[in-house]
């Protein structure tokens, strides 16, 4: 009886924050005038339902033949609006239903989100609790998106009260209580901190904690303000009922006598709300029969049953007559307490509400003992029926929330898995692009490493080469102090015995003088053929000597020809004395070649290369030349190759030039010095 007493006055708090829906409309005006009359009309109590059902339906009509914009879905939902204040249910659901597949079809969040919350009206009016759940769940979704926090606090309220009237306590305390954090940063919302208060009050009278019930009871009157609050809401008296049904349920009668009494002495309450007069009226009569102050009495339960009969509140009429009962059973009148629990335990059997039939079980059963027994058991399996319902349907809005994350969850990963795929096919075409340049990087990393190693090779071979021209030259040397010791142990001594036998002979005249003469003279042209002979492998052995490097040069600048597609032209002076420069610095002159070489392949880009090696006044200059893309000299960070130029060249205590552009190329000018006692324009032949 107690919850069923408190479902009613949520279920009045309730009606009265629903009928009012129209407020929100009063201060939108419509460009036509048939539109804003028909409206008017549409909502004008005066009239009969059928025709406010008419006009409302010639507003449908003019509205709908309009532009499909946000101005356009006001006015379809100030047509729903009036629907419901007129219970016409199946218009109301169809005009939320075309409102919400408009706002889809345009990606209206704002009315989208709203159509939700009127759905979710609609199926908790008609008592379809899994479907309302569902579409307040859709629109605190759509709210939390675009961080409306006025509306989403509006429709958590709505999910609170839906979670409460099926017996799910503890998840409406909490939804209520996420209200309650979100006004905390909202301004002039008294109403929602009136309605989150009178709630969390009738939960805690439900779970039995009656001081925090009248903490939030109290905190609710706390926030009601005359002169924002319409006065025709009566939230003052729903407060003051409230107050005072908690004191009925603590047993303090006194109390709840003094609290009923206040809220009827609220002005024109009766004509504001027959249901709510009726209830104090009943509360106030079960108050003083608890304190046996039978004045009055059974009257005032009478009066307030024929207000509920006359309204056709079936709730209200079985607590009344349950309360009737009660009074009959103290009074002894057995007969009369029986059979108004009779008309209470039938009328709730009808109603299909199974915890007004529980409170009535437990009353017929104490007025009537004969049937005692039968009563308690079915109130037992009604009862275990009511706990299974409603456990199951707080599974049931469990499962709502999860499923619908899932159908989220499923879309979200379905768009995760899209970019996934996107990402996965651009990761895979830059592993293949990467792949493709890594291996022709590969490649000409191998072509320039076999070059390298080719380039070692002929170092190698040209370092070879250097030692065996010192072996060479150390032979050379001893090869002269051989021919000269030839020369003059030899050559020279012939020469001598031959010079000294003609002049014997000019002091001899006879015939014989004549042949020995002869002979002296073939003596001496054998001498003049040796002395040819010793000259020309002197000559044979120097020119060889002389040609090594030169060998060297031509063989890596052929090797250049070979591999690259650049035209080389090369130019090496002749007069070089290469006798003459220390194997430091050919060995040095062969590596800045080489370098410049493999750097105009790299990055220069060029056609033509130019190499010259010619023979300046105790110098030698190396120019090298370029008609590739070129750098800038001043800015460009010098790479590996161009350090080591510059290093060789420091290493021959010479100096470098370099002058490059993007129009000309590059031109590298190396002059390295030479010991000026040996002037290499002179050339001893």
């Amino acid at each position: 009886m107690k919850k069923t007493y408190a479902i009613l006055l949520l279920l009045f708090v309730v009606f009265f924050g629903c009928t009012k829906k129209d407020i929100e409309d009063k201060n939108e005006t419509s460009t036509l005038d048939s539109l804003s009359t028909y409206l008017r009309l549409a909502n004008d109590d005066s009239l009969s339902f059928k025709d406010k059902q008419e006009y409302n339906k010639k507003a449908f009509f003019i509205i709908i033949n309009e532009k499909d914009d946000s101005l356009n879905k006001v006015n379809l939902f100030k047509v729903a609006n009036r629907y419901y204040n007129m219970s016409d249910w199946d218009a109301y659901k169809e005009t939320t239903k075309l409102i919400l597949e408009r706002s889809r079809n345009s990606n209206d969040s704002v009315h989208m989100a709203k159509a939700y919350t009127y759905l979710g009206d609609y199926y908790s009016s008609k008592s379809i609790s899994d479907s309302a759940f569902m579409n307040y769940y859709k629109a605190e979704k759509v709210y939390l998106r675009i961080n409306d926090e006025n509306n989403l606090a509006k429709t958590f309220l709505s999910k609170a009260n839906l979670q409460y009237n099926e017996g799910d306590l503890f998840e409406s305390e909490i939804t209520v209580f996420k209200v309650l954090r979100i006004l905390k940063q909202q301004k002039n919302v008294n109403d929602l901190f009136y309605n989150s208060y009178n709630l969390l009050g009738i939960l805690y009278n439900e779970r039995e904690e009656y001081n925090k019930a009248l903490e939030f009871h109290n905190k609710a009157l706390l926030t009601i303000d005359d002169k924002t609050v319409p006065s025709g809401l009566q939230l003052r008296a729903t407060s003051l009922n409230n107050v005072g049904f908690v004191y009925l349920k603590m047993r303090n009668y006194k109390q709840a006598k003094v609290y009923f009494q206040k809220g009827l002495d609220q002005k024109r309450l009766f004509k504001d709300s027959a249901t709510l007069y009726a209830m104090l009226l009943d509360n106030l009569a079960y108050s003083k029969f608890k304190l046996n102050e039978t004045e009055g009495m059974p009257e005032q339960f009478y009066q307030a049953l024929k207000i509920r009969d006359s309204l056709n509140l079936t709730s209200g009429i079985i607590l009344n007559k349950i309360h009737l009962s009660e009074y009959y059973a103290y009074k002894k009148d057995t007969l009369k307490a029986i059979d108004y629990s009779e008309q209470a335990l039938k009328l709730s059997r009808s109603s299909n509400k199974p915890r007004n039939t529980l409170e009535v079980l437990k009353q017929i059963a104490l007025v009537d003992p004969e049937k005692a027994s039968a009563y308690s058991k079915e109130y037992i399996q009604i009862n275990e029926r009511v706990q299974k319902a409603e456990r199951k349907m707080g599974e049931k809005f469990s499962r709502i929330e999860y499923e619908t994350n899932e159908i989220k969850d499923e879309n979200t990963s379905l768009n995760i898995q899209n970019r996934t795929l996107m990402y996965v096919f651009s990761i895979c075409t830059l592993l293949a692009l990467f792949f493709y340049v890594y291996m022709t990087q590969k490649a000409k990393n191998r072509e320039l490493l076999f070059k390298q190693q080719q380039q070692v090779a002929n170092e190698d071979i040209y370092n070879l080469m250097i030692s065996q021209q010192n072996v060479i030259e150390g032979i050379r040397i001893k090869e002269k102090k051989k021919v000269a010791q030839d020369l003059h142990d030899g050559v020279l001594g012939r020469m001598f015995g031959v010079r000294i036998s003609l002049d014997s002979l000019d002091k001899v005249d006879d015939p014989t003088a004549a042949v020995k003469r002869k002979k002296y003279l073939s003596d001496l042209k054998e001498i003049e053929q040796d002395i040819r002979e010793i000259s020309h492998d002197l000559n044979k052995e120097k020119s060889e000597l002389i040609n090594n490097f030169v060998v060297i040069i031509d063989k890596l600048l052929e090797n250049q020809r070979a591999t690259f597609k650049s035209k080389l032209i090369s130019a090496i002076d002749s007069s070089i004395r290469w006798d003459l420069v220390s194997n430091s610095i050919k060995i040095n002159l062969y590596r800045i070649i080489q370098e410049a070489l493999q750097n105009c392949n790299k990055y220069a880009h060029a056609e033509t290369i130019k190499i010259e090696l010619k023979n300046e006044v105790n110098h030698l200059s190396l120019l090298i030349s370029d008609d590739g893309v070129g750098f800038n000299v001043n800015r460009t960070k010098k790479g590996i190759g161009l350090q080591n130029i510059f290093y060789r060249v420091k290493e021959c205590d010479g100096t470098v030039d370099i002058k490059s552009n993007k129009a000309d190329g590059t031109v590298i000018t190396i002059k390295i010095p030479i010991d000026q006692k040996i002037n290499l324009q002179h050339n001893d032949n």
